[in-house]
């Protein structure tokens, strides 16, 4: 029996109130910032690709949780999430240290701004995001459906370093390998990672790349404009707050469930 299917096989409790006992499958560390986990997940448990939920440990004998997008997509059986290390992190610096085996706390209602449904129909989807902001994208480039309603989805990926685009880079990859829906993704998606602090074919911050339109020219496209692009951001309140700026200078309005509109941001970031 496998460390994964020896995990699979261990009874999973009910954490009580608000949250499932999840069993921790597989770790991957990619740098020393930067992981990723895939647990067992609650056959009632339910969500839409692009959503988030509180999640972590105990510790000292209670929850200690922040936000987390499932990075995986809804129809899989397992989740996975994608994490960063604070050293002295409150949840971070713990959640770091789990191994297979291990069990995590996952809150039951599932929640966030990043749906479809919370945007008007257009001709591509711009997803914007830095660091561990690209986990809810990982889940919508997943999602078959999407390619329905877009010419084009757009993943850009800005970082530090070029180790730190690894998981973005293998999420595109999987998505264009995919034996069911991959010829799709291989004509619709377009992936632009990009780093801040070392040579590389995409060189400089989202905003400043976007701002001097090379970001556009490097992907063959037009200006952005809000008659026919759909934008959702996640990641760092820095990237939020200069996007949004930005895009509401060009005429973007911010879409919520009640009002669909061209643009999306994702306030929950976990950072500790």
């Amino acid at each position: 029996m496998t460390n994964a299917e020896a995990a699979s096989a261990a009874p999973k409790k009910k954490a009580g109130g608000a949250f499932n006992r999840e069993t921790v499958l597989e770790v991957q560390h990619y740098t020393d910032r930067l992981f990723r986990f895939r647990t067992t997940r609650d056959p009632a448990f339910r969500f839409v690709n692009g959503q988030f939920a509180m999640m972590g440990l105990e510790v000292d004998g209670k929850p200690l949780l922040r936000a987390y997008s499932m990075a995986s997509a809804n129809y899989e059986d397992d989740l996975e999430f994608f994490s960063i290390k604070v050293p002295d992190g409150p949840l971070t610096s713990h959640l770091a240290r789990v191994k297979v085996g291990d069990q995590v706390l996952i809150g039951r209602k599932p929640t966030g701004t990043l749906v479809q449904s919370n945007l008007l129909p257009g001709k591509r989807l711009y997803m914007f995001s830095t660091g561990t902001g690209v986990a809810p994208f990982s889940s919508i480039i997943k999602d078959p459906e999407v390619y329905d309603l877009y010419d084009h989805l757009i993943l850009i990926h800005g970082c530090r370093e070029i180790a730190e685009l690894q998981y973005g880079l293998d999420i595109v990859e999987a998505a264009r390998d995919n034996e069911f829906f991959g010829e799709i993704v291989r004509e619709k998606l377009l992936h632009y990672p990009t780093v801040t602090r070392e040579p590389y074919q995409y060189q400089g911050r989202c905003t400043d790349l976007m701002e001097s339109g090379k970001l556009f020219s490097d992907l063959g496209q037009p200006m952005i404009n809000p008659e026919e692009d759909r934008v959702m951001i996640c990641g760092n309140p820095g990237l939020l707050r200069d996007l949004v700026r930005m895009l509401e200078q060009r005429g973007f309005r911010e879409g919520s469930g009640g009002d669909p509109a061209s643009y999306v941001i994702e306030k929950a970031f976990a950072e500790g």
